[in-house]
């Protein structure tokens, strides 16, 4: 139980204390603490203190007297209660005027009532209810400390918390994704298919502490969202940096101050200890699971498993089911390194940021699988995401377009402006299968950026032609004959910047047509003429002959899909 001003008022030791002003707030302002104080106040005052003091050295000057009461009121001390009788002899109205203003408690008593039997006697009442609320606290710890050890699930931890607090209980992450929550509460929002709580859209300084100059107090902050008043208490890691949040709902017809006794105080900050504990058992098994799942999918691209049953056996116990067919799917993200320059504000580092957006990716390419009812198994490795994608239809081997569209749109929403190149395999059979989808799914990946750019998507079965110019490239002896036929060229680009390469190809697409050329490239015809004649020049090739523009046209399209980078 709580020991209210009005409570202390009504101790025998203050038979002949007057209430001056706050006599209607008596039962709402609390006693935590009671000293003896005189100027100047400074930080050394705390919240719900009763403060006793003489009023030496202000008691005859009104204005020192006026500040030295603000001091005492801006602490948020329950009451000031004034000896009468040496050094001020009767409070002046002015000062009651101000308490009264400031709906604040001022009580004179005798100079005759010793300060020290005033703070012994109240002090084996406080001493009593800590000790009696710290024992109550300690029993509820050891409750919370059990609910772990039972591995029980965190909407249970939270009911119990709620249960010895009274109040609603909301969990979330560090992003304020919503992790649990006891009772109802409010402002809800939907992201992603999950419900975030968002502190930034809350009035009151998340910096702040409720009390700066209260022990209890320094790590709830307070908001108030909708006229409700809301505490938030931060879920710590070992580091001292917060993983989350736990905040309380406080109904309008309540006060922090009648929330936040010694046993609530307490009983949170088990709360957020046992909290930690759960989390830090359940991130330990998450991201175990996931290391291994994602172990399991690199192996299977590699082929390194040497039997089917062997796959089998690992892809049960973590969750995957082998007799379906699968596709594999290659993305590359390309700037994420850019998208990060711009909200580096909000975050610790790149690399705590990187590891935040590839789990977020990753569950937007889980939630896009079972949106359409497919088995997906994926892994982040070597700055690639190697997706395998269970393959249904008639054709085993169909376009993953419906996919990839559902995952770009929701990844769009998530990471506004990343882009991220893809590369599709195709069905394989039998174990090897996944590693042959896998290679080519990394060919289509490789032909789409050095063909379309970043940011496309290539089908293998797409990709006959530039798998046939590829091979060409690996040949050593056509490898020479393409690099002595398109070196001339590349050079003078480099040098001059006039893009002969690209003049060549937009010429051969329009099969020749000089007018269609200098439109489509915005060149006068004169100018087009003059690179046509600077590539006969340079290449000793005719633009007239059959052979020659095809050796031409295969060294330029072989060069770019396999020997550009050789330069």
């Amino acid at each position: 139980m709580s020991l209210t001003v009005k409570d202390f008022i009504e101790l025998d030791i203050m038979e002949s204390a007057r209430v001056r002003t706050g006599q209607g707030i008596l039962s709402e302002r609390y006693v935590q603490w009671i000293s003896a104080i005189e100027m100047p106040v400074e930080n050394f005052v705390r919240k719900n203190e009763v403060v006793l003091s003489t009023a030496i050295g202000c008691g005859q000057d009104l204005d020192s007297l006026k500040q030295f009461v603000q001091d005492i009121i801006d602490s948020k001390a329950s009451t000031l209660v004034i000896a009468l009788g040496r050094h001020i002899f009767d409070i002046p109205q002015e000062v009651i005027e101000l308490a009264k203003k400031k709906d604040f408690i001022i009580i004179e008593i005798p100079w005759e009532v010793r300060f020290a039997n005033i703070v012994e006697e109240v002090m084996a009442i406080l001493n009593g209810v800590n000790r009696e609320e710290r024992q109550k606290s300690e029993k509820v710890q050891q409750e919370l400390l059990n609910l772990i050890l039972q591995e029980k699930e965190l909407p249970f931890i939270l009911s119990s918390i709620q249960k010895h607090t009274g109040y609603p209980i909301l969990l979330t992450d560090e992003a304020g994704a919503i992790q649990g929550k006891s009772g109802n509460f409010i402002e809800l929002r939907e992201r992603r298919g999950r419900s975030y709580f968002f502190p930034d859209e809350m009035s009151g300084n998340p910096e702040e502490p409720l009390v700066t100059h209260d022990p209890m107090f320094q790590k709830f902050q307070e908001f108030e969202i909708a006229g409700q008043s809301v505490l938030r208490l931060p879920i710590l890691k070992v580091s001292g940096n917060p993983q989350g949040y736990l905040f309380v709902l406080i109904p309008p017809d309540a006060s922090i101050e009648s929330l936040l006794t010694e046993f609530r105080v307490n009983v949170l900050d088990h709360a957020a200890t046992t909290i930690a504990l759960w989390l830090a058992r359940k991130n330990a098994v998450e991201d175990t699971k996931m290391r291994l799942r994602s172990d399991f999918v690199q192996e299977l691209a590699k082929g390194e498993f040497h039997s089917l049953d062997q796959a089998n056996s690992r892809a049960q116990l973590l969750g995957y089911n082998l007799k379906v067919p699968y596709i594999c799917i290659v993305g590359l993200p390309e700037n994420l390194k850019t998208l990060f320059e711009k909200w580096k504000k909000e975050y610790h580092s790149y690399e705590h940021w990187f590891k935040s957006m590839i789990r977020y990716i990753e569950e937007e390419i889980i939630y896009a699988g079972q949106s359409l009812a497919r088995e997906v198994m994926m892994t982040y490795q070597g700055e690639h995401l190697i997706i395998y994608l269970e393959s249904t239809g008639d054709e085993v081997s169909e376009n993953p377009a419906d996919f990839l569209d559902l995952v770009d749109r929701r990844l769009r929403n998530l990471l506004p402006g990343v882009v991220i190149s893809w590369g599709s395999g195709d069905y394989q059979h039998d174990l090897n299968g996944f590693k042959e989808s896998y290679h080519h799914a990394q060919t289509a990946l490789k032909i789409g950026r050095s063909k379309k750019g970043i940011g496309q998507r290539m089908m293998y079965e797409d990709t006959r032609v530039d798998r046939v110019l590829l091979s060409l490239s690996q040949n050593s002896e056509m490898k020479q004959i393409i690099m002595s036929t398109i070196d001339p060229l590349v050079q003078y680009d480099e040098k001059r910047n006039m893009d002969l390469i690209g003049t060549f190809s937009t010429y051969n697409q329009y099969q020749g047509n000089v007018s269609k050329t200098s439109r489509a490239l915005n060149l006068h015809r004169q100018s087009l003429l003059y690179r046509l004649r600077k590539i006969e020049t340079l290449t000793g090739l005719s633009l007239i002959d059959p052979d020659n523009l095809f050796l031409l046209d295969l060294s330029i399209k072989t060069w770019k899909i396999g020997l550009s980078k050789d330069l």
